[in-house]
């Protein structure tokens, strides 16, 4: 229906009613795009660059990776830079580097509004939410049970509503109550009427993709032109460790490419399981394994917008369980940094852990990962707000918690905080003082204290008296509290009402025909 496309263009120039208010939830920090102004931590020194860079091309040299697509390997042999043996292909340095330049080191993500546009390169680091848990835990229920529908819709208000959330990436938890066929277009239909921030499209069979890219453009009010011309939307994938990208995957990949929307490829090398127990050895091997996706990218479309993602952790050599927030983890996220660096591509990392509830350990893991991001120079922060249990756990409470750390880091980034200019230093206020006074009740102060420093919306700064007569409340509880407030002062972001028929109608037509095929 592209008749109506330029009229209702901007059907979501807006940004959502609680955006625009601010809160009466809680007062949050306004929606921005931050910049990291630290410099990155670098382990690696200059031999240590060349010597995972080398690795990383002797295994894309002389190993190769399995393309179970076998478009994608039709592609590659094409390509006049690869050796095919069946679905083994082997890519040359030369080609490889020569290809990857081609993609930008910086590019735009434009949604339905506009006005949440992202820059993802550079230094900005962005944060996005809990992605494809099965699971769901909160305080009222408190157990785990399987995702539904209104469970990923209520996350997805709280995606919509923390300005600290800049993207929403895959379902915040997987709503198995809806068929597996259809599950794309109701999710799908929420995630563009709850919020108007940039989607993710899962790379699971040609249906799926095709579908949530038409509903982005519908969303959009574009054309197919329009759409094709920039990046919209994206997708993740992850390589099959070791060594293997499958089919699904690989399909929407191709399609994404085609049409110039963004792909990040994230490998999941788990130490000492899919990947070699030193951490060294997983960076490189996560490196071929991702390199080689954007090579494919830019052979379909020249300057397609790519992304390399990292993954990369260690297991519990006692139980096989994935781990995360170590210092393993902290460290191959920095390794990958400043390899992506080395590429002059942007990185995406995680914010991760592998507990099962909302406690301590949660926090503590979680926050090593987001720091990790920081140090490592990281533009796209994924599952950032409500993972638990190593992702099979979406839990409203952590997203609430993760979110004061995701403000604080934010926080953390304005240089107002270490300026030094004359009024900065402060003298004449440090002299009105002198050595026996008080800074509380000077004009200095009293001209700053609103702003001066960080106020949080979910820590209690009361002592332990004052925190006992206020009911002693536990952080989680605190957070499940805001939860239940938050939903009830929900307001969608706003839609045109032409634009949201026309999504109903395109999701009504597609489950009439089926949806995707499933294996059962």
């Amino acid at each position: 229906m592209e008749g109506s496309d330029n009229r209702r263009r901007r059907g979501g120039g807006r940004a959502g009613a609680s955006a625009r208010r601010g809160s009466s939830a809680i007062e949050q920090s306004p929606w921005r795009l931050p910049v990291n102004i630290d410099r990155p931590t670098e382990p690696l020194d200059e031999a240590g660059i060349a010597a995972i860079h080398d690795g990383a091309m002797r295994i894309l040299e002389e190993i190769g990776i399995a393309f179970l697509n076998p478009e994608a390997v039709e592609i590659l042999s094409k390509s006049g830079g690869c050796d095919i043996d069946g679905e083994i292909v082997r890519m040359g340095r030369d080609f490889v580097m020569e290809k990857i330049a081609l993609a930008p080191s910086q590019f735009d993500i434009t949604p339905r509004n506009p006005d949440r546009k992202l820059t993802i390169g550079g230094n900005h680091i962005l944060f996005g939410n809990v992605s494809s848990p099965p699971n769901y835990w909160d305080m009222a229920l408190g157990k785990k049970v399987p995702g539904n529908r209104e469970m990923c819709q209520n996350l997805l208000k709280l995606t919509q509503y923390f300005n600290c959330i800049h993207f929403a990436g895959g379902y915040p938890v997987e709503p198995v109550d809806v068929h597996a066929s259809v599950r794309h277009l109701d999710v799908l239909y929420d995630k563009l009427t709850i919020t108007d921030k940039v989607m993710h499209a899962y790379s699971l069979g040609k249906e799926r993709v095709e579908d949530v890219m038409e509903m982005v453009r519908i969303a959009g009010g574009l054309s197919h032109e329009e759409f094709d011309s920039s990046a919209h939307m994206y997708t993740n994938i992850n390589s099959t460790s070791p060594l293997k990208h499958d089919f699904p995957m690989m399909d929407g990949w191709i399609r994404m490419a085609r049409r110039g929307q963004a792909l990040v490829v994230t490998p999941f090398t788990l130490a000492g399981a899919m990947a070699p127990v030193t951490m060294s050895g997983a960076v490189a091997q996560s490196l071929a394994e991702a390199l080689c996706a954007v090579v494919l990218a830019q052979v379909i479309n020249p300057g397609c917008p790519c992304v390399i993602g990292t993954f990369t952790s260690n297991v519990d050599m006692k139980s096989g369980a994935p781990a995360f927030g170590t210092p393993e983890y902290m460290r191959a996220t920095q390794m990958t940094g400043q390899m992506a660096r080395f590429y002059d591509l942007p990185m995406r990392s995680s914010g991760v852990c592998a507990a099962n509830v909302p406690d301590g350990q949660a926090m503590w893991e979680t926050s090593n990962s987001l720091w990790a991001a920081v140090q490592s120079g990281t533009n796209m922060v994924y599952h950032a707000a409500g993972w638990l249990e190593g992702g099979l756990i979406a839990s409203p409470e952590k997203f609430i918690m993760d979110c004061e750390v995701l403000q604080q880091i934010q926080r953390y980034m304005e240089p107002e905080i270490f300026a030094t200019t004359p009024d900065d230093i402060a003298l004449d206020a440090i002299k009105s003082v002198g050595n026996d006074g008080h800074f509380f009740g000077i004009q200095h102060t009293q001209d700053r204290y609103q702003t001066a420093f960080y106020q949080p919306f979910l820590s209690d700064w009361k002592n332990y008296e004052g925190w006992e007569v206020a009911g002693a409340i536990w952080t989680p509880e605190r957070a499940h509290n805001l939860f239940r407030q938050i939903l009830e002062e929900f307001e969608e972001p706003p839609m045109d009402p032409a634009i949201r028929e026309e999504l109903a109608d395109f999701v009504a037509r597609r489950k009439s025909e089926g949806g995707a095929p499933t294996d059962f």
